[in-house]
């Protein structure tokens, strides 16, 4: 029923500056509107991002978003560049971009937003 309708992202900010410039100047999103007090609101590639202007963060419980990308290890270097630090977790086995490769052959790398929210950039074996 839903199959054949956009999907909107939503995430809850905190600090509505460095969110606006995070995701507009670090990630190169196209910032299209602000709605104070509720919503800054992005393009992320025909996708509406939404972030939400909360008082407080919901508990963290994982990846929030995510980005498909043609090729991990150079979006994690891009990203880099761009001053994003990626993370690293104990119980994975990440190589020293912090790419983890999943048993599918899926890569993944993970990164946080100014509040915290956990992102990541993933490269998936069909996409070759």
């Amino acid at each position: 029923m839903l199959g054949h309708y956009n999907i909107i992202g939503f995430l809850t900010i905190v600090d509505v500056a460095r969110a606006k410039e995070f995701y507009r100047d670090t990630l190169g999103l196209r910032l299209v509107s602000e709605e104070p007090p509720f919503a800054l609101v992005f393009d992320a590639n025909g996708i509406m991002l939404r972030l939400g202007m909360g008082k407080q963060l919901p508990p963290a419980s994982g990846t929030v978003l995510g980005w498909q990308v043609p090729d991990a290890a150079e979006a994690v270097r891009s990203l880099q560049q761009a001053g994003v630090r990626f993370e690293r977790y104990d119980f994975l086995k990440q190589d020293e971009l912090g790419i983890w490769t999943a048993p599918t052959g899926a890569k993944v790398a993970w990164f946080k937003d100014p509040d915290g929210n956990i992102l990541s950039v993933s490269e998936h074996p069909e996409q070759a």
